[in-house]
């Protein structure tokens, strides 16, 4: 098997996480903004671990919910330690650069929570609970929403996203921004992930001097390393998934229509999407609940009327019982040691009385990379021209020309490591009424669900499908760029299907992830066999913000 491919979709990875793991400075003056590195400033990974101790380290929401409802703590208490948290571990210390910028208002909202607790109010399991979200996830407050760029540093959004009025109304503590990759690592074919000009480099909480996959890279490092209870990343086509796996936590990608996108940065309308990053599968389902919804600004939430579930009630421990797995061999190969977990990981599923269907085959899997492709380049240029225009005629940005032309002026602060060649491709495309756009758009769909999950879900009589989400974090390397090395996000994100990932064990201390995915509104069916996954083989530790990787065995 040609290991520098996508076992999925048959394109070379290396470029492929580069164009697609999609959904990364100079600090402005803006109020909470954390300095991290910076071309001018470059930071090198500490060479001890970061202060111990954490009170809160590991703790559920479920845990905060019973300290603030007996008294023990309060939410302004609980926001407090994570801001302390962030200053120790992110600013300081590994200054590991997963939190861009911190929301001036969290205390002040903490004591309104207070309030209403001490009222008999609660707003449900969220409540005082602090969340960070990815910096391309819109808050109309003090706060920027940037996708990590200097070229929006300054904007400040005229209305909440969807996600986070979901989230303010459910009672939890918007705490921050989270750092990206920049513009959900859709600028260059040289990326490097969890690098943005306005937030620096990410770094992953494992060994610092790896890498933290992307896009919501500082989602994934932050919920990891305890800097917030839960978080929020985006993803188009592995950008919770991969750095959920590289950074030892639970990701969902929902249905493309669960979560509404209304106010998100957007890459591609039909693959978007935003979703729960946290460090316990329980965790991320009761997120999952708080930000679903039906919503008038984005049609394809729609179709998620009467589909929208209890996702903690699907939280069963003998939940992979009677269930047909089956095993996507073709996305193995492109590690040793993961092939190892992954063989772990079914007899593990065997055990709590899994039916194991091993292998299963995606006929069409070489043929999906160059039409997906072309779709995101499509919409990339029409939706975030669409997006920009949203933010008013006090914008610093109107269009995608304008974001070519700024990078350009900025070259020393915002392409110092690389370019924007995705940038000018997607500006070369025309209109979504193209022909070589909607039959793009049509294979790619059809590839991806008729012929591809749904054909195989129904030819096995399939409750799941298992993969390897990713391989241990590699090397991050500024000068060359990502060095990906498989994954199984691709088939799932262009159907626009639900796929969970839940840690699958570690090689050399650095954790890989397991996916489980099926077909479109599976997500209590999902969230089911990976809890019981989780709790027959409870591999989640936290991580030790170490220099370097284990390189022991």
């Amino acid at each position: 098997m040609d290991h520098d491919r996508d076992s999925a979709t048959g394109l070379n990875r290396r470029d492929f996480i580069r164009l697609t793991a999609l959904g990364g400075a100079l600090a402005t003056a803006a109020a909470g903004t954390i300095a991290c590195e910076t071309p001018e400033r470059p930071a090198a990974p500490a060479a001890t671990a970061a202060p111990g101790g954490f009170e809160l380290e590991e703790w559920t929401v479920a845990q905060l919910q019973e300290a603030m409802a007996s008294g023990r703590l309060t939410a302004r208490a609980v926001a407090e330690r994570y801001l302390a948290r962030i200053e120790a571990v992110d600013r300081q210390g590994p200054m590991l650069g997963s939190v861009i910028e911190i929301n001036p208002d969290a205390l002040a909202i903490a004591d309104t929570l207070d309030e209403e607790r001490r009222s008999g109010r609660t707003r449900g399991p969220l409540h005082g609970v602090p969340v960070l979200v990815k910096d391309n996830i819109d808050t109309a407050d003090r706060m920027r929403t940037s996708a990590g760029s200097l070229a929006l540093a300054g904007s400040i959004a005229p209305r909440d996203a969807f996600v986070a009025e979901r989230l303010r109304a459910a009672g939890a503590i918007i705490l921050g921004k989270a750092n990206l990759s920049e513009w959900a690592n859709f600028r260059s074919t040289r990326s490097t992930s969890g690098w943005s000009g306005r937030g620096g480099l990410c770094r992953n909480p494992y060994a610092l001097d790896r890498n933290t996959c992307g896009s919501s890279s500082g989602s994934g490092a932050a919920a990891s390393a305890n800097l917030c209870a839960i978080a929020i990343g985006t993803e188009t086509d592995g950008s919770i998934v991969c750095p959920s796996s590289a950074n030892g936590v639970v990701g969902i990608k929902p249905t493309l229509g669960l979560v509404s996108r209304a106010g998100i940065v957007p890459i591609a309308h039909s693959q978007d999407t935003a979703g729960p990053m946290a460090r316990t599968v329980t965790d991320a389902a009761i997120l999952l609940g708080a930000i679903a919804g039906v919503d008038p600004r984005d049609a394809a939430t729609a179709a998620a009327g009467g589909r929208i579930a209890d996702y903690a009630a699907a939280l069963d421990p003998g939940g992979l019982a009677g269930r047909r797995i089956g095993v996507a061999r073709q996305v193995f190969g492109f590690h040793p040691g993961v092939d190892a977990l992954m063989e772990a990981a079914i007899d593990a599923m065997k055990s709590q009385g899994a039916v194991i269907v091993d292998p299963v085959e995606f006929e069409h899997r070489d043929e999906i990379g160059d039409p997906e492709f072309e779709v995101l380049l499509y919409e990339f240029k029409a939706d975030l021209n669409q997006y920009l225009a949203s933010l008013g005629p006090a914008a610093p940005a109107k269009s995608l020309a304008d974001l070519i032309a700024f990078n350009e002026q900025n070259k020393d602060r915002e392409m110092p490591y690389f370019g924007q060649e995705i940038f000018l491709r997607a500006e070369e495309k025309g209109p979504l009424t193209s022909k070589a756009y909607l039959d793009a758009l049509e294979t790619s769909k059809r590839l991806a669900r008729a012929e591809g999950i749904d054909a195989v879900v129904a030819k096995h009589q399939l409750d799941a499908i298992v993969a390897p989400t990713g391989g241990p974090a590699w090397m991050t390397d500024l000068i060359n760029g990502d060095h990906f090395g498989g994954g199984a996000s691709t088939l799932a994100a262009v159907a626009g299907y639900p796929a969970v990932t839940v840690p699958a064990g570690y090689v050399f201390g650095l954790p890989v992830g397991l996916t489980f995915f099926a077909g479109a509104w599976t997500e209590p069916a999902l969230i089911r066999m990976a809890f019981a996954f989780e709790q027959a083989t409870k591999h989640r530790r936290a991580p030790r913000l170490l220099p370097t990787a284990e390189l022991t065995v």
